[in-house]
């Protein structure tokens, strides 16, 4: 039993003292088609692309999980547009055909909308709603129930695009 003892105090000051280098070669030389991370969400996802400034932003949604309600029957509500609204802050978007209540959740680029400590403000046809908040690297991710004949949905931040930096506001006061 010492014997077990000795040779376990010795391995573990191995394991903690030796660096291990974790690593991993790409099979590309070009870096740059790692630019875009994909969500395992996304395989599954529906694409809305945002145009700003001549700038597309690739908003990804889904309903009910996505991965699991592939193949079925169930009908799922039409994503008819997705717009920022600058005054609001707010990204909207609006259904058509919501044949009952639905688990709809999109995954927004920080760079298109943000909210300080995630605290969003999300309401289902003017009616304050809860959601859940995946917060990632470089996106947000926020599902809410629509309900049956729900249309219109909005999730007001504090920041949207484009937003004006500090300098630019100065150049235009003066």
């Amino acid at each position: 039993m010492q014997s077990q003892y000795f040779v376990f105090a010795a391995i573990l000051p191995l394991l903690i003292i030796l660096p291990t280098n974790v690593y991993a070669e790409h099979i590309f030389e070009d870096n740059e088609a790692f630019a875009q991370h994909l969500d395992i969400s996304q395989i599954s996802a529906e694409k809305f692309v945002i145009e700003v400034d001549d700038v597309s932003y690739d908003m990804y949604y889904g309903y009910s999980g996505s991965i699991d309600s592939m193949g079925s029957d169930k009908p799922h509500p039409i994503l008819s547009s997705m717009s920022i609204n600058q005054e609001r802050k707010s990204l909207e978007i609006t259904f058509e055909d919501v044949r009952e209540n639905s688990i709809f959740w999109v995954s927004m680029p920080e760079d298109v909308i943000s909210a300080e400590k995630g605290k969003f403000k999300v309401f289902v046809d003017g009616k304050n709603t809860l959601y859940d908040l995946t917060i990632r690297p470089d996106n947000v991710a926020l599902g809410m129930i629509v309900p049956k004949d729900g249309q219109h949905v909005e999730i007001i931040g504090t920041k949207v695009i484009p937003e004006f930096g500090t300098i630019a506001v100065m150049i235009l006061a003066v």
